[in-house]
């Protein structure tokens, strides 16, 4: 049976080999997350209770999340198969036993005392997160990935003077995800919380909600100077927002090179992220994993995977992102840029695939997916389902430009005229517009050879060797054809023309 043994402080120790990032005031920046995950069962991880979100506060919280005297927890199984899932995804190792432990600490909204969680033996070893950022591929590995339970929610802006606790979210399955400390910059960190999101709700085990904190990431920061020893991590809490992510990680930098530079040591802390200020502050002393005083949950027996279990449900799975962008890559013949692009959703990849299928341009339609279409989508803050043009209009429009009918720029104008009015035909808005391209070769010889007499001082330069001039030339041909004729084809005969 694999094992993992994690240290009193994972994040302290730093494999060989990373990168070195971008230095900041001549600092490197280490970076490590961990993401809780709300899994989407529709019970808790030990009771029956919903975990339906925005329900009266106390009313969906059984005598297990309460912890009453007698009341023994039950392990869900749906809990279990996310996990599964997710480690098949991030091709990780599914542990054949993992065991279940208590996490002591004492908070308000944590009736119990302690949380059910694991430790020494987590059910999902080992994994990478793969992604691109500026064009250039990055990886990130995850230490493990295990089962726990929610704790409750302290109230402190419902009551004037006190605080109020409600147990609604007490007991709700999470897949806490760790990652080694990997990333070198916020915007990499960003990235990587990036691909993650679109991972959990590809695979339907969270449903990735942020603002309900469905996803929520803390992030471990530190800094050091190039080859020094790994510095003193600050953990920022409960970031659920990639926006506030980079704006908090970024203040957190500033702020702890500044205290090294004025001479003051870091101490080890949980901070939380104000977006009004924009700063970190701190929330408490950072507990190790030795002042939790873990131990083996004696209500729970180990939780055993079988094999089968294991192997039934890769079989059953989608295909994965990563698994779908290398076909894309193999089948279509796009970049690995452009395939991580159009696999970053379900709905994305479904829809280029059904235009490169029909228009059977698979690189111009990922240009226009990931150019035009995506533009126009972000201005409206729309998802791609909810495109006005549908993916057999824009198959229709990338055919008349591969035929030659449209250039590039009728092509937008078209483009204009669909998302104007979902309801037209491509066709009957080239034809009313009358935008055609110029097919009739021997008016096009004689339209350029009215140019070349009317610009001979352009003619001359071309034959100097002025690249310019040609490109004047072309403009002048383009004008006089009111943009109908074939770019590539005026510049052809141009050239042919000009010897």
């Amino acid at each position: 049976m694999s094992q993992t043994q994690p240290t009193a402080n994972p994040f302290a120790e730093m494999q060989a080999g990373r990168p070195t990032g971008p230095l900041v005031q001549g600092y490197e920046v280490i970076i490590g997350f961990e993401t809780h995950t709300q899994l989407t069962t529709k019970s808790k991880i030990f009771s029956r209770a919903s975990t339906a979100f925005g329900a009266e506060p106390n009313t969906q919280a059984s005598a297990v999340d309460f912890a009453l005297p007698g009341a023994l927890p039950v392990m869900n199984k749906g809990a279990v198969q996310r996990a599964i899932e997710f480690g098949l995804a991030v091709n990780a190792h599914i542990a054949e036993q993992s065991v279940f432990a208590r996490k002591n600490y004492f908070y308000p909204d944590l009736p119990k005392g302690y949380q059910i969680s694991q430790f020494e033996i987590p059910v999902v070893q080992g994994g990478t997160v793969e992604f691109f950022l500026d064009g250039e591929k990055r990886a990130v590995r995850l230490v493990r990935a295990h089962l726990e339970e929610d704790a409750g929610k302290s109230l402190h802006e419902d009551f004037i003077g006190m605080s109020g606790i409600d147990l609604n979210r007490a007991g709700t399955p999470l897949l806490e995800i760790v990652t080694e400390p990997d990333m070198r910059s916020s915007a990499e960190a960003v990235a990587y919380a990036k691909e993650l999101h679109k991972i959990v709700t590809w695979i339907g085990i969270c449903d990735g909600n942020m603002q309900e904190g469905s996803f929520r990431c803390d992030a471990n920061v530190s800094v050091r100077k190039p080859g020094a020893e790994l510095g003193t991590r600050r953990e920022i809490k409960n970031l659920n927002s990639f926006k506030f992510m980079q704006q908090a990680i970024d203040y957190e930098v500033r702020w702890q090179i500044g205290q090294i530079e004025d001479g003051h040591t870091i101490q080890q802390a949980t901070v939380l992220f104000d977006p009004d200020t924009g700063e970190t502050r701190s929330m408490r002393t950072k507990e190790d994993a030795a002042d939790y005083r873990y131990f083996p949950d004696p209500d729970l027996p180990p939780l055993v995977i079988g094999r089968d279990w294991v192997e039934k449900t890769r079989a059953e799975m989608s295909e994965l992102p990563r698994v779908m962008a290398a076909r894309f890559v193999a089948d279509y013949g796009l970049p690995e840029y452009d395939a991580g692009q159009l696999t970053q959703s379900k709905a994305t990849a479904a829809y280029f695939e059904a235009v490169a299928t029909l228009s059977k341009q698979p690189k111009l339609a990922s240009n226009w997916v990931m150019g035009e279409l995506s533009r126009r989508l972000n201005s409206e803050e729309k998802s791609i389902e909810a495109s006005v043009v549908s993916a057999t209009q824009l198959a229709g429009l990338i055919s008349r430009i591969a035929d030659g009918t449209i250039s590039n720029n009728a092509a937008r104008q078209v483009f204009d005229a669909l998302w104007t009015d979902g309801n037209q035909d491509v066709d009957a808005i080239i034809e009313a517009k009358g935008l055609k391209q110029m097919s009739d070769s021997g008016e096009l010889e004689k339209i350029i050879d009215d140019v070349l007499a009317a610009n001979a001082k352009n003619v001359e330069e071309v034959r100097a060797g002025n690249t310019k001039a040609m490109n004047a030339l072309v403009g002048q041909a383009m004008k006089a054809t009111k943009g109908k004729a074939n770019p590539a084809q005026v510049n052809e005969l141009l050239k042919k023309k000009l010897g």
